[in-house]
C-alpha cells in the first residue's frame, strides 16, 4: 500500500503553479461533459417518444462527446490524484492536498477552490469545506 504524500502550504503552493491549468481543463471538461450529457438525454427522450425526425448522425455525435468528455475528466482527475492531490469538487474545482498540522501531528487538508490566488485554508478531515480555517496553522 503506497503512503499519502503530505505537503507542506509551500509545497502545496508550489503543486498548485503547475497543477493548476489542469484543474481548469478539469472543471471546463466536465462542464462540456454535463451539457453533451444533457442534450444526449433530450435526444433519446425524442427517440424514446416516437423517433420521429431525429437525426441519428447527430444523437451517435452526442454519443461520442459524452465518452471523449468522460474519459478526459477521469483522465484529468487521475493525473490530480497522481499528483497527491485529493479532487473533491469537480463543478468548483475544490481539491485537499493532505498535510500534517504542527501543533497537533494530526493529518490534516491544505484546501483550494478555483478561483482563489492561492492555497490559503485548510480543515480537518471530518469538517470540509464547511470547517475551513486561514493559514497560516
Amino acid at each position: 500500500m503506497s503512503q499519502m504524500r503530505l505537503f507542506t502550504p509551500e509545497e502545496a503552493n508550489a503543486e498548485l503553479a503547475l497543477l493548476r491549468s489542469l484543474l481548469e481543463r478539469l472543471v471546463e471538461e466536465h462542464r462540456a461533459l454535463g451539457r453533451s450529457a444533457a442534450e444526449l438525454q433530450a435526444a433519446q427522450q425524442v427517440v424514446a417518444g416516437n423517433g420521429g425526425r431525429i437525426d441519428s448522425a447527430h444523437v451517435a455525435g452526442l454519443q461520442e462527446a459524452v465518452s471523449r468528455s468522460a474519459a478526459e475528466v477521469a483522465g484529468l482527475v487521475e493525473e490530480l490524484q497522481g499528483a497527491g492531490v485529493q479532487v473533491k469538487d469537480l463543478d468548483r474545482g475544490l481539491i485537499d492536498f493532505p498535510a500534517r498540522h504542527p501543533e497537533s501531528g494530526e493529518t490534516v487538508l491544505l484546501c483550494f477552490e478555483l478561483g482563489e490566488p492561492a492555497v490559503e485554508h485548510w480543515h480537518d478531515l471530518e469538517e470540509g469545506f464547511a470547517g475551513r480555517k486561514r493559514l497560516p496553522f
